[in-house]
């Protein structure tokens, strides 16, 4: 077991996974995706969001384009984050559902990748989102906005959550984990929240890696599939 296992208190990932791929070979197709979405799909958002969304957040609507890759993670008791990776590498789409992976829509976030810092030490990941970090207390101040913490209930810093996302894209299948932690702030507008996102994730060949995400809340209705 390497350091970053040992850090995260993890055993080894089961290699009977059926989205394991060998040698970058693709295995089994995908589940279907809610709202349509699947890779090799486009992505239009409405065209008011920028102005409507001007001043309330930092995050960048993007234009118009394909999804990439999608991924999945299963959260149990029949829930589902089903994630769109955009053709721009900046952006993805996360889709929270219920009941089935296709089913009951219960939340629709953009997110824009903000930073993303390859980790190579235990002592490295202590500082930048293990203890010895801001990551996981109960409030977080980004840029000078101060986010709430949504997943834990400690008075101090929490642990982060473990999810292990099967992605697929046109080349290969394959599965990252992740240990995340999600803040979030009101922006004023009706049932439209902003996120934050921080992710250490450990990809097939054993990168770990920690990514920061900003997030917006949309409707079904900001989205058109095509």
């Amino acid at each position: 077991m390497g350091w970053f296992k040992k850090f995260m208190g993890l055993e080894a990932p089961n290699s009977d996974s059926k989205w394991i791929a060998t040698d970058n070979a693709p295995l089994n197709e995908p589940p279907a995706g809610p709202l349509g979405l699947a890779f090799g799909k486009g992505v239009m958002f409405d065209s008011t969001l920028k102005l409507l969304l001007d001043g309330k957040t930092s995050l960048v609507i993007p234009d118009s384009q394909p999804i990439w890759s999608a991924g999945t993670i299963e959260l149990g008791q029949s829930n589902w984050l089903s994630r769109f990776y955009l053709n721009d590498e900046d952006h993805w789409l996360q889709v929270h559902t219920s009941g089935d992976i296709a089913g009951q829509v219960e939340s629709v976030i953009l997110f824009n990748y903000l930073d993303y810092i390859t980790i190579n030490s235990e002592a490295e990941l202590r500082r930048l989102a293990g203890p010895d970090s801001l990551i996981g207390l109960p409030t977080y101040t980004h840029n000078g906005v101060e986010y709430s913490r949504e997943w834990g209930t400690e008075a101090g810093q929490t642990e982060l959550v473990a999810l292990s996302e099967h992605l697929s894209n046109p080349d290969e299948t394959y599965r990252i984990e992740h240990h995340s932690m999600l803040y979030a702030r009101e922006t004023g507008l009706t049932d439209r929240r902003e996120f934050l996102l921080f992710s250490v994730e450990e990809d097939a060949e054993g990168t770990i890696s920690l990514s920061t995400s900003l997030g917006i809340s949309l409707y079904t209705t900001d989205l058109t599939i095509c």
